[in-house]
């Protein structure tokens, strides 16, 4: 009885995962940010300390409102760099919720940055970092009683590492990483479920121009391409109209998926705060209201250096 119970207790856990995530459900496992151009230390360590300024970036995204057991994401990043040594740090923490499942994790990044030309500079990062893993059936109600359900079914300690190429300008960047090399293999007993039984690698290219069409007007194009083996390659591709650069608004397309819309607004020149909103457009489409995610940045050199400077960047 009690092997029948895993049995079907993990294929529930299945349905709902692909349920709410689609065909891609078996691969695409890290969590997806509408508002990625500004959130890219999460998935490319080549990006830590690439401004030279201390930057704390928070993030809360709530997917397919109205939806139960939705997918919900909060992280939180700040990372730094020192232009005299060409090197930049930073941490991340990151907590990711889909029904039952939930995933946290901790990673610290390094880079170091080659100057490549005029304008660009290389740089090179190194992630590193756990992941825990949890598939939560105490929150499950069920008919009968059974002691599987008195306790999660999974629970790791995942070590990982990652790389990460960021090439920039003052207004132009290109990235490419892979947040994760180690394919972690997640088991319990006697109980597999495919969405969770091995951590995939997922490669992210990212790009981006800003174009200064006046005094008064700027204009910001971003995209992104990830890939996981077992799904679709993910396409978005952002543009965002600026005013003074103290207010931006723009709509982004994520083929096949969802389109919405995005605005920023800077208070002060340390601080930026953003606002996207996605409506989807796959067969989710009639069983939620959309999704909300909010931004919050901050400029804040932790080790005091030349305040005034770095508050005008």
């Amino acid at each position: 009885m009690g092997k029948t119970i895993k049995k079907i207790a993990a294929f529930f856990i299945l349905t709902v995962v692909v349920f709410l995530q689609g065909k891609d459900a078996c691969a695409q496992q890290d969590p997806m940010y509408t508002q990625y151009m500004d959130n890219m230390q999460i998935i490319n360590p080549g990006y830590a300390g690439s401004n030279n300024v201390g930057n704390v970036l928070m993030v809360a995204r709530s997917q397919w409102v109205e939806f139960d057991g939705a997918p919900a994401t909060r992280s939180f990043t700040y990372n730094i760099g020192a232009e005299d040594k060409n090197v930049g740090v930073g941490f991340s923490l990151m907590s990711d919720r889909i029904g039952p499942l939930k995933q946290t994790g901790f990673y610290a990044d390094y880079s170091y940055f080659l100057r490549v030309s005029e304008k660009f500079k290389l740089g090179l990062g190194l992630k590193g970092g756990v992941s825990f893993y949890r598939a939560n059936l105490v929150a499950l109600e069920t008919v009968d009683s059974d002691p599987i359900f008195s306790r999660d079914i999974y629970e790791n300690f995942l070590p990982n590492v990652g790389v990460g190429m960021f090439l920039f300008s003052e207004d132009t960047y290109f990235g490419l990483s892979v947040p994760k090399l180690i394919e972690n293999t997640i088991t319990h007993e006697d109980v597999t479920v495919d969405y969770i039984n091995k951590q995939l690698m997922h490669l992210y290219f990212i790009a981006g121009h800003r174009f200064v069409v006046s005094e008064d007007f700027q204009l910001k194009t971003n995209g992104m391409v990830r890939w996981v083996s077992g799904a679709p390659v993910s396409v978005d591709m952002t543009i965002m109209g600026g005013f003074r650069d103290k207010f931006y608004v723009g709509g982004m397309y994520r083929f096949g998926d969802a389109y919405g819309l995005l605005t920023q607004f800077k208070p002060s020149p340390r601080m930026t705060i953003g606002y996207s909103y996605d409506i989807t457009i796959s067969e989710l489409s009639a069983f939620n209201s959309g999704t909300h995610e909010i931004m919050f940045s901050y400029d804040l050199d932790l080790f005091n250096r030349n305040r005034e400077e770095t508050a005008n960047k």
